[in-house]
């Protein structure tokens, strides 16, 4: 049972992760390796000089998404090897369900931390400083309601609800459209992924 745990909820933290992470930088590793280095433009014209330089939008979604992974990975890896036993969680009245708790805490943190880099690297881009300082407070809120540890239901459904909130204006501010959405779940846009956009 315990590798089932452990596999079951590393797999709910880092999936989603993993895929994004697979189907829209992977596709792409000189990019990747650029964007690591951090001279993505001056190197990529230097190797190719027909590429063009990576957009501020894969940028920040880039970076968004490996600060969340690192976050994640620091935050679950000590709670996942518990996992592996032995089996204590619960016998001192603690929720039976607190890997599964973690886990889909730890999804939401990646998340968040990808929409919040969207936004914050917009704001830093067009000065708006109103949304950098709706970034900095919502860091802040879901990092202080992760101190109702009893009330796991209170502290996921509202990290959610930010998450969620979070990702509509990190799809707006990232070019999204009510239009381009309904193309891209209805298959019929070709060029809706990330990496695919020109820079600005």
């Amino acid at each position: 049972m315990t590798a089932a745990v452990f596999f079951g909820c590393a797999f709910i933290a880092f999936g989603p992760a993993l895929a994004l992470y697979i189907f829209t930088i992977a596709t792409e590793p000189l990019r990747v390796i650029f964007l690591i280095i951090g001279k993505a433009s001056e190197g990529l014209k230097s190797i190719n000089p027909d590429e063009t330089a990576p957009s501020m939008r894969l940028l920040a979604y880039v970076s968004g998404l490996g600060f969340g992974i690192m976050s994640g990975v620091f935050a679950f890896v000590n709670t996942l090897s518990d996992s592996l036993g032995p089996g204590t969680v619960g016998i001192h009245g603690d929720s039976p369900q607190f890997f599964l708790n973690s886990a889909f805490m730890t999804l939401v943190i990646i998340l968040l931390h990808m929409f919040w880099g969207i936004i914050f690297f917009d704001g830093c881009e067009k000065k708006k400083w109103s949304a950098l300082l709706v970034v900095l407070l919502t860091h802040l809120l879901v990092s202080a309601l992760t101190f109702i540890s009893p009330h796991y239901g209170i502290n996921l459904m509202s990290t959610y609800i930010i998450m969620v909130l979070m990702g509509i204006w990190a799809f707006f501010v990232a070019g999204g459209s009510c239009r381009s959405l309904k193309l891209c779940l209805l298959c019929q846009d070709k060029d809706f992924l990330l990496f695919n956009q020109r820079s600005r």
